[in-house]
């Protein structure tokens, strides 16, 4: 029973903002110029064990949550804009997770744009170029 207590954590840059994205439905923008290395958003997450992950599984909300854990089928899922990236295989951002703090942090890898789509690729590395489950069926 010394179960560490969690405060919710919630960050979002700015210049974010969610707007149609041709094809994909909605997505994640930026309004101005962003660097390299910057974390744009930052948010707990609710994690939730194998009996939600299989309910879960069942429904649309299958596409906006996050494995969790590196050997369990926990999955979480996160507030503000994070479960609205969309995936690209040459992402320009990465999500990072802290299960310890049980955040997910997402940072730019290159120099951003005005108005361009931000984008994180779903297997994890911004640059990983395996098949993702819609790119499978």
């Amino acid at each position: 029973a010394n179960r560490k207590i969690q405060y919710m954590q919630f960050k979002i840059h700015h210049s974010l903002y969610l707007d149609a994205a041709p094809g994909k439905g909605k997505g994640v923008f930026t309004r101005e110029a962003l660097p390299p290395m910057k974390i744009i958003e930052m948010s707990s997450v609710l994690v939730m064990d194998d009996t939600a992950r299989k309910l879960l599984d069942q429904t649309a909300l299958h596409d906006y949550i996050f494995e969790w854990g590196s050997e369990s089928q926990q999955c979480c899922v996160a507030w503000g804009y994070i479960s609205m990236y969309n995936h690209s295989y040459e992402a320009n951002c990465e999500y990072f997770m802290d299960f310890d703090e049980a955040i997910i942090t997402i940072k730019t890898m290159r120099k951003i744009l005005p108005g361009t789509e931000l984008t994180i690729n779903y297997n994890g590395d911004w640059n990983q170029k395996n098949p993702v489950w819609f790119d499978t069926k």
